[in-house]
C-alpha cells in the first residue's frame, strides 16, 4: 500500500482535478466532494463553470500548455486526477491540438506534478489504447494498440500519453492510469457518446446497424473507479474500466426501450462500411458535418470489448447497470432539451 492510501485513510485531503467542468470531471468532482475531500478544479472557461455551480470547491483558471501555472494548481495537493483531455475527435479531426492538448499536455502536468510533489497521479486513459482482439474475443490490460494511427490518431494520442505517464513512474511518480470505455450516463453535455442515446430517440427504427459491438460503462462507475485507485490501485497499472461488452442489436435495443422508442430494423452489411466511410470522408472533405467519422464507420463490423476483471478484482465492480444506465441518459438530456417530440419523431414513430 501506497503512502497516499494511508493518507486516504486518515485524513481529509486536497485534490486537483483537470477537466472537472467536463462529463467524467464533474462527477469525479462531486464524488470526491460527497466523501469530504477537498476539491481544486482547474478550468479554462468560466461559461463551462455551471455543472460545479453548486458545490463548494476552488476553482483555478489554467491550461495544459501553460507549465507554470499547472504547477500552481498541482502546489499544496496530495493528488492529481488528470482527466482533461481533447475526445470529440470524431467531431473536429485537428491533429495538431488532439497532440498538443492529449500528449503534450499530459507531459506538462504530469511534470508540474512531480514537481510540486503530489502524492498520487490517477491518469484517465481509454480502452482505445488496447488492442482489438479477433472474432467476438475480449481484449485485456495486455493487448497491445494495433489500429492503424493514423485512422485513430485520437487512441493514438492517448496511447502516447501513457507512454509518457510510464517515464515519469520510471522516475519516481506515483501514476496509476484508467482505461474507461464508452462512457454514458447523465450530464454529457457535449454528446459524446450520448449521441446514441439522442439520435436513436430521434430517428428511433430508422437508425443503421452494424454487425459489431462494444463495451460500455456509467460515467458514475468510472468515477467511483477513480476514487477507488487512491487506495486499491497500484503505481504503473492500467486498468480497463467496463460494465458489459454488447453487440450492436443488444445495444441499440436496450436503448431504444430507455428512450419508449421502437428498436432499429435496419442492418448494415459489412461490405458496405467502407464505402460509406469513404463517403464521409468526402463529405467532410467538402465541410459537411456527419454524426461519425470514417473510422468510427470502419470499425462498425468489429467486437470492441474488453475483459474488465482486473479493475473489478482491485477496484471493485460497477454499481450501475446499462438499462438504469440508459434510461438515466435519457431523461437527462429530455430535461436539458437535447431529445423533443417534434412532428418528425411523431412521424417516424407512427410509421
Amino acid at each position: 500500500m501506497s503512502h497516499v492510501a494511508v493518507l486516504w485513510q486518515d485524513k481529509r485531503m486536497k485534490a486537483l482535478v483537470t477537466g472537472a467542468t467536463g462529463f467524467v470531471g464533474s462527477h469525479l468532482a462531486r464524488q470526491l466532494k460527497a466523501a469530504g475531500h477537498d476539491v481544486r478544479a482547474l478550468y479554462r472557461s468560466e461559461k463551462k463553470l455551471s455543472p460545479l455551480a453548486d458545490l463548494d470547491l476552488e476553482t483555478v483558471a489554467g491550461d495544459l500548455d501553460d507549465f507554470d501555472r499547472l504547477e500552481q494548481a498541482c502546489a499544496g495537493c496530495e493528488l492529481v486526477f488528470h482527466v482533461a483531455a481533447k475526445a470529440d475527435y470524431w467531431k473536429d479531426d485537428d491533429r495538431a491540438a488532439l497532440w498538443r492538448i492529449n500528449v503534450e499536455g499530459t507531459r506538462n502536468l504530469l511534470a508540474a506534478a512531480k514537481s510540486a510533489d503530489v502524492g498520487r497521479v490517477i491518469f484517465t486513459s481509454s480502452a482505445s489504447t488496447i488492442g482489438i482482439r479477433p472474432g467476438q474475443q475480449s481484449a485485456n490490460e495486455s493487448d497491445a494498440f494495433n489500429l492503424p494511427p493514423e485512422r485513430f490518431w485520437y487512441a493514438y494520442t492517448k496511447l502516447k500519453a501513457e507512454a509518457i505517464a510510464a517515464e515519469f513512474v520510471a522516475d519516481g511518480l506515483d501514476v496509476v492510469t484508467l482505461n474507461p470505455a464508452v462512457i454514458i450516463g447523465p450530464g454529457d453535455l457535449n454528446a459524446i457518446s450520448g449521441s446514441f442515446i439522442i439520435e436513436t430517440a430521434r430517428f428511433q427504427w430508422l437508425v443503421p446497424m452494424s454487425s459489431g459491438g462494444l463495451s460500455v460503462i456509467d460515467v458514475r462507475d468510472v468515477a467511483r473507479a477513480h476514487i477507488a485507485a487512491i487506495e486499491r490501485g497500484r503505481s504503473g497499472q492500467r486498468y480497463i474500466l467496463s460494465a458489459a461488452n454488447l453487440n450492436y442489436h443488444e445495444w441499440f435495443g436496450l436503448i431504444a426501450a430507455a428512450c419508449g422508442a421502437r428498436p432499429p430494423l435496419l442492418s448494415t452489411p459489412d461490405w458496405l462500411l467502407e464505402p460509406t466511410a469513404r463517403f464521409i470522408d468526402m463529405l467532410r472533405g467538402i465541410g459537411v458535418q456527419t454524426p461519425m467519422d470514417a473510422h468510427q464507420t470502419r470499425l462498425g463490423g468489429a467486437h470492441v470489448y474488453f475483459d474488465a476483471g482486473k479493475a473489478k478484482g482491485e477496484l471493485g465492480a460497477p454499481r450501475i447497470n446499462i438499462e438504469t444506465s440508459l434510461r438515466d441518459t435519457f431523461a437527462w438530456y429530455q430535461q436539458q432539451g437535447y431529445i423533443k417530440d417534434n412532428w418528425l419523431t411523431r412521424l417516424i414513430g407512427w410509421f
